[in-house]
């Protein structure tokens, strides 16, 4: 494993046969979105989009806690308007980047996961995490409604559920945002991280091209009307078909052996 940043940055990321893992590294702030977390989040999420050799991300947390969302002392000594405009511009450009980014992104989640560190798991692709784990919105029990994190929780959660976590600022534990659907899955502590590697390692044993095809379309449907999401699906799912994986898996299934997929360049 290539560990490519300082130890102690607030950000690490790691690299491994085509799965990039990067640890918010601020466990005595409980890894808190700062505006510099944020930035080093922007700018790794950016190159990892641009690069064809990554094929699964993996988002963790250093220390005991996931992320407790924004800074809330940094975010006190600057009490200005346009200076929140811009950190929440900010953060919601960062979750809408691991969406848009063309691979799938796991969170890993142990202990608190709160306000946009609630809103960074639900903008996640899968997201496991241990029983230790528990979630909240709870801006609203500093007079702060969680605007921008409810926007990732009402889709993933239905809307009573998401509109009862915000208004009530009450935590939700592991096992009921695996019920509600905030989670794919729950792993014991001691087993979180072969969970997660097992995860990345189905995810890499699948085609390159169609986990890129899979994952543009599944996002970009969801908005669209019933009628206009077939149509976009069909063609994605007819250019994926004509893609030389494709062929060479179903010739594989046919002949009876294992598929050798495309390598994506370096």
């Amino acid at each position: 494993m290539n560990e490519r940043d300082a130890t102690d940055d607030i950000l690490l990321r790691q690299d491994e046969e085509g799965a990039v893992y990067l640890t918010l590294n601020r466990p005595n702030r409980f890894n808190t979105l700062s505006e510099a977390m944020l930035a080093r989040l922007q700018q790794e999420l950016d190159a990892i989009a641009v690069d064809p050799a990554v094929r699964c991300v993996v988002i963790s947390g250093a220390g005991e806690g996931f992320c407790a969302g924004h800074d809330l002392r940094e975010m006190h000594t600057n009490p200005d308007k346009s200076y929140y405009q811009e950190l929440f511009r900010s953060c919601s450009r960062v979750m809408q980047s691991i969406v848009a980014l063309p691979v799938p992104v796991i969170a890993k989640v142990q202990g608190l996961a709160t306000a946009a560190g609630c809103q960074l798991v639900a903008s996640c692709d899968l997201a496991i995490a241990a029983p230790s784990a528990r979630f909240a919105v709870s801006g609203i029990n500093v007079g702060l409604f969680c605007s921008t994190p409810s926007v990732a929780l009402s889709r993933n959660v239905s809307a009573k559920r998401a509109f009862d976590m915000l208004v009530s600022g009450e935590f939700i534990d592991a096992g009921t945002a695996l019920e509600w659907g905030l989670l794919s899955d729950v792993a014991y502590d001691s087993d979180l991280d072969a969970a997660v590697d097992e995860k990345v390692q189905q995810i890499l044993s699948k085609s390159p091209a169609a986990v890129r095809f899979g994952k543009s379309m599944f996002h970009r449907q969801r908005d669209m009307t019933l009628a206009d999401a077939y149509d976009f699906a069909s063609n994605v799912m007819a250019e994926n078909m004509a893609s030389p994986d494709a062929r060479e898996g179903v010739e594989a299934f046919l002949t009876k052996r294992k598929p050798v997929w495309e390598q994506p360049d370096h």
